[in-house]
């Protein structure tokens, strides 16, 4: 049985993805909101990892309602 081979990324490279700086994905990182490993002085990400992440960060509608809720346009 063959294993999916593991497509590995390296930091700039996820954080292009992910459309966000290196400084934040090494704080995702740190935070554990994102995997990643260490090998010798280099970290890698695995490609599936990064699209799980966009994944559970997809915003469910009605979500955001307390970021426009109340508003000035609201009270017209």
């Amino acid at each position: 049985m063959a294993q999916d081979e593991i497509i590995w990324l390296g930091t700039r490279e996820a954080a292009h993805q992910l459309g966000i700086t290196t400084r934040t994905l090494y704080r995702l990182i740190d935070q554990g909101q994102l995997t990643a490993y260490k090998f010798g002085r280099v970290i890698r990400l695995q490609q599936d990892d990064v699209h799980a992440f966009i994944e559970r960060s997809r915003i469910t509608p009605g979500d955001l309602e307390h970021l426009y809720a109340g508003t000035v346009d609201d009270e017209d």
